[in-house]
């Protein structure tokens, strides 16, 4: 009797995260192309966005499996399952479309030929030109790489023939000089000032050299594949990433010092640092540097949505990013990946910490769910008083809400706390 009692709590709980990721998640991707649009007026759809935000759906998926006792419960899987697959192949579809770009850009290295980092989510075809944003972001590339690969190995079949193969290899050889090209990086403005100059990014090199390993001899058909749908992965190329990488920790890059985006790379989904000491130093210093009441910086003097910031101006001159400090925007979508990062160390404290904080500043919606928006801003007529004294002033939420990368990382941090 306790057995089953288990079991149905298990289920019944699970359905709650499915009713929760249908609403929230699910019912936003688009019926043919799979993809997600940034919002319901933006049909923009980020690669990197669009990965974090299906990791819910298939951590979902997982969890079903594992708990499955029903023929509800198995469908309900396969069901989740096949959203994944239909992201990942709407990406793949998006992306091949401009695989004349990966090959001039294996040759060129050249910011002009990158893949593009963003697509129309109802057709999988561009959205600006090559000139008119920053697309080389090869921890967009390299993240998609990486949970292809964890997928495949999950049993999940996105790759179904031989171009397909092909592509993705490809993909590899694009990404492998990750620790030598400069890109836009995370944030997608490369330089600080926002120049539009790209620079080494650690998240990026971080990223690629998960991806590269995750990659490597990995057969995209899984248990029905052959030779010739195995990638190949050069030897040396992950190594070098990290070696770079590890000389770069904590820096992010030159212009940006610290990074919370850096969190990626140290922890979930990257985990693409061997030293346990590099890896406390990096998550310390951004705790004790970017952390909030709110959530945490991206970097500091960071311009994004604050009351001071010129939507008319592209660039800012080095000087005049002092008028940023301590008053950053702070995002609530760090807070879920130190959940998530404490979940992996098993640390209780700590994802108690870190939980009620995120909970502290989560919305609520409709039918009382829980949402993560995408950041807290000083509002315009208290900047002087954050000034003064920073983090006195209570902040407003702004942006999506909920975003959904951060509310994809919510749950699955909740399942992981409840496995």
């Amino acid at each position: 009797m306790i057995l089953n009692t288990n079991k149905n709590d298990s289920s019944i709980k699970l359905d709650q995260y499915q009713k929760l990721v249908q609403k929230l998640i699910l019912q936003h991707q688009h019926p043919v192309t799979g993809l997600f649009p940034a919002s319901p007026d933006n049909e923009h759809a980020w690669i990197r966005d669009n990965v974090y935000t299906i990791l819910a759906v298939w951590g979902l998926s997982m969890a079903y499996k594992k708990n499955a006792d029903m023929d509800e419960d198995r469908a309900k899987t396969y069901e989740l399952e096949q959203s994944c697959v239909k992201l990942m192949r709407g990406l793949l579809m998006a992306m091949m479309k401009q695989k004349n770009k990966v090959e001039q850009f294996k040759s060129t290295q050249n910011p002009l030929d990158a893949l593009h980092a963003k697509y129309h989510s109802a057709t999988g075809d561009s959205v600006v030109g090559d000139k008119e944003w920053g697309h080389l972001q090869i921890d967009a590339i390299s993240l998609y790489l990486l949970i292809l690969a964890q997928m495949t190995a999950s049993g999940l079949q996105i790759v179904f023939c031989l171009d397909e193969v092909a592509f993705i290899q490809n993909l590899v050889f694009y990404i492998e000089s990750a620790y030598c090209i400069p890109d836009y990086g995370i944030w997608e403005r490369g330089d600080k000032s926002n120049h539009g100059l790209p620079e080494l990014n650690a998240s990026s090199i971080g990223m690629a050299k998960a991806a590269l390993e995750a990659m490597n001899e990995l057969d995209l058909f899984g248990a029905r594949g052959g030779p010739s749908s195995v990638i190949h992965v050069l030897a040396d190329e992950a190594q070098k990433c990290q070696a770079v990488l590890q000389s770069m920790l904590p820096r992010e890059s030159s212009s940006k010092e610290l990074d919370s985006g850096l969190l990626s790379v140290i922890s979930f989904p990257a985990f693409a640092v061997d030293d346990p000491n590099l890896i406390s130093e990096t998550r310390d210093a951004i705790v004790s540097k970017l952390r909030g009441k709110y959530g945490c910086k991206r970097f500091l003097r960071d311009g994004y949505r604050t009351p001071k910031e010129d939507s008319n101006r592209l660039h800012y001159d080095p000087l005049e990013l002092r008028m940023f400090e301590n008053i950053e925007s702070e995002w609530p979508l760090f807070f879920c990946y130190l959940i998530l990062d404490y979940c992996f160390q098993g640390d209780e404290i700590r994802i108690k910490e870190y939980g009620e904080a995120l909970e502290n500043v989560m919305v609520e919606g409709e039918d009382g769910m829980k949402l993560v928006p995408e950041l807290y801003a000083v509002p315009t007529n208290q900047v002087d008083e954050e000034y003064k004294n920073p983090g006195c002033v209570e902040r407003i939420a702004l942006g999506r809400c909920p975003l959904l990368w951060a509310q994809s990382l919510y749950i699955l941090g909740k399942l992981l706390q409840h496995d």
